[in-house]
């Protein structure tokens, strides 16, 4: 099978930017304003990730709790998949109350061998409209990475130190609650996340991933902390070591001298990087 096919399928999928969702994250996140927004509040930044969640039949999914193989997505025969990064260009804000559609496309499959064996990156375009403009109110690509099992001479890559300096920081304690949460408002029944027999018995990890997308998350709220009247036009971000929830992270951020994009990024306990991103601001 040549999974080179799949580079231009395309799907669309239609939602609602409902209200619950929106205060459940704020809750999620320990903000303030839990209440249920009226219709025509802006949707933070990443919020999307609240919406077109992948409803799929319990007798579809696979032993990783994903859907299995096929259908939109390339059948990749690697067992392990992360998601590797994201970047994203917000041309208008999505509200609460819109009538939102999703086009999804595959715009590129790559194979390549690293040193823990095959790898398959996998980029999908994602273009949301709202309340049936022609016009893009949110382009995201959304980089996907399939590895092999584990074997016992697996070498990790090497750790890459964090910077030393920064204007803003919060310290966050990745327990199980906070995960199924997260995993349970995006819909994501990735074992990975919640299931610690599988995640360390299988995949061969030391304990329950932390999301890439919930620190991408954190790393927005962190900046909306900061700077709440900001605009942010483009956000990209790269995964770069795995966090667990055996051990505190924190999330880190710094303004550029310019005031024109803000670096912002994720700290393991022992102050290597593990995620790395740039917002830049209107």
């Amino acid at each position: 099978m040549n999974l080179q096919d799949w580079i231009g399928r395309s799907e669309t999928v239609e939602d609602i930017a409902t209200a619950t969702p929106y205060a459940a994250l704020s809750a999620t996140l320990d903000r303030p304003d839990t209440a249920r927004p009226v219709p025509g509040t802006p949707l933070p930044c990443l919020w999307h990730w609240l919406y077109f969640l992948p409803i799929h039949a319990q007798s579809e999914i696979g032993p990783d709790g994903h859907a299995r193989r096929g259908g939109f997505l390339p059948p990749v025969a690697l067992p392990r998949r992360m998601w590797a990064g994201s970047d994203f260009e917000f041309h208008e804000a999505l509200c609460v109350g819109d009538a939102l559609a999703r086009t999804s496309t595959i715009v590129d499959v790559k194979e390549k061998s690293g040193r823990t064996g095959s790898l398959v990156f996998v980029k999908v375009r994602h273009e949301i409209r709202r309340n049936g403009a022609a016009g893009v109110a949110l382009t995201e690509h959304h980089n996907i990475v399939y590895r092999a099992a584990p074997t016992p001479g697996d070498v990790a890559p090497p750790p890459q130190a964090a910077p030393a300096e920064f204007d803003w920081v919060r310290r966050i304690t990745a327990d199980d609650v906070l995960l199924f949460r997260y995993s349970a408002l995006t819909f994501n029944g990735h074992r990975i996340h919640y299931d610690r027999k599988y995640v360390t018995e299988v995949e061969g990890y030391p304990g329950l991933i932390v999301h890439g997308p919930l620190i991408a998350t954190l790393l927005m709220d962190l900046l909306r902390r900061h700077m709440p009247d900001a605009t942010v036009r483009k956000f990209e971000f790269k995964a770069v070591r795995p966090t667990f929830d055996v051990n505190p992270f924190s999330i880190h951020g710094q303004p550029s001298a310019d005031g024109k994009s803000v670096h912002l990024w994720g700290r393991d306990h022992e102050g290597w990087l593990t995620m790395d991103a740039t917002a830049t601001l209107a």
